[in-house]
């Protein structure tokens, strides 16, 4: 089975450095990850933060598709909770129309931010879909259906690109894989995200189990993690960022993976909720080109799935560059 390697940037910023040069980072990056062949560029959506720039990935997917020429470009993923799944689905069928075949459409199950930004993104927000509701509504307005009776009656998303954008459901839990199951759609784990390897592999293993065929497609797994590669062990393990993977857990049982320990504490005082915090290492796959191929080809064959998305968050930006230049030659040697 080969194996196909995609990108998740999120356009990091780091100290000294401005948003504008962040995004620039991230369209040179997508340049470089279609010069290197990989199968597809997508940037991510974080609210109220200093140290992401990514906001509104529909505005950045559009000019990221502008100053490229092949590679599919999408969002991992839109934070569907605050939308109109209508709106959405107009959005990139705009995305779609213009670059036939280019536009992926991920969806999301996590806020993107502190409670303070989604009480601003959610406003007047009277009697919210589940999301649940909102995916399948946003599907039908991808493939095309309208309802055929309700206040919606007839409703389509136009344009009608003569390609669809593919839709994909993110997540870190077993939760979203039986959701992604149930509808029949694609599905990527968020490792980097969940930071549990097993969860992953059981997750992804029960998503294929529990897939329903009735709709017409077919299982699509991709595996979503972090990953550094340098010339050495050693210098890919020195360039691990210092950050911990911190995660809040609430009073209600919800948990919420945040950058920083003054983020979790933010999260946990919005929320006006009894909270704890818990800090752990992150899951990065770090090392040379014969060892992070290793681990990918140890995920693959544990999961069985044939897909990717590596985010690589370090500086300098150069070092950012080099890691995934490395990881394309990683895999060419192997198929060579």
């Amino acid at each position: 089975m080969s194996i196909t390697i995609s990108i998740l940037d999120q356009s990091p910023v780091y100290p000294g450095e401005t948003s504008a040069e962040a995004f620039a980072h991230t369209v040179t990056l997508a340049q470089k990850a279609e010069e290197l062949g990989f199968r597809r560029f997508w940037v991510s959506e974080h609210h109220d933060s200093e140290h992401v720039a990514g906001s509104s990935p529909e505005v950045l997917i559009s000019y990221l598709l502008a100053r490229t020429n092949k590679i599919r470009v999408g969002s991992g993923g839109i934070m569907l909770q605050h939308y109109s799944p209508y709106k959405v689905a107009e959005n990139f069928h705009v995305l779609a129309s213009l670059e036939p075949g280019r536009v992926d459409l991920g969806v999301g199950r996590a806020p993107g931010g502190l409670p303070r930004s989604t009480q601003a993104l959610q406003r007047n927000i009277v009697n919210p879909l589940s999301l649940t509701d909102k995916i399948v509504e946003l599907r039908g307005y991808v493939e095309g259906r309208t309802e055929e009776e309700g206040p919606l009656a007839g409703i389509k998303a136009t344009p009608i690109p003569a390609v669809a954008p593919e839709l994909h459901v993110l997540g870190a839990s077993a939760d979203s894989a039986e959701l992604a199951a149930s509808l029949g759609l694609p599905y990527v784990f968020s490792l980097f995200i969940g930071g549990d390897e097993q969860a992953a592999v059981d997750s992804v293993l029960k998503y294929k189990q529990a897939f329903n065929y009735e709709l017409g497609a077919a299982p699509q797994a991709i595996l979503a993690l972090a990953a550094i590669v340098a010339n050495t062990d050693e210098e890919a393990v020195s360039l691990i960022p210092p950050q911990k993977l911190v995660k809040v857990h609430l009073a209600s049982g919800r948990k919420v993976t945040l950058g920083t320990v003054e983020q979790a504490e933010a999260y946990g005082q919005q929320s006006g909720e009894e909270y704890t915090i818990e800090e752990k290492e992150p899951l990065i796959a770090a090392g040379s080109k014969e060892t992070v191929r290793g681990k990918l080809l140890a995920l693959q064959e544990a999961t069985g799935v044939d897909e990717f998305i590596i985010t690589t968050n370090i500086s300098p930006f150069e070092k950012r560059i080099r890691s995934y230049e490395l990881l394309s030659e990683a895999f060419a040697e192997v198929t060579a």
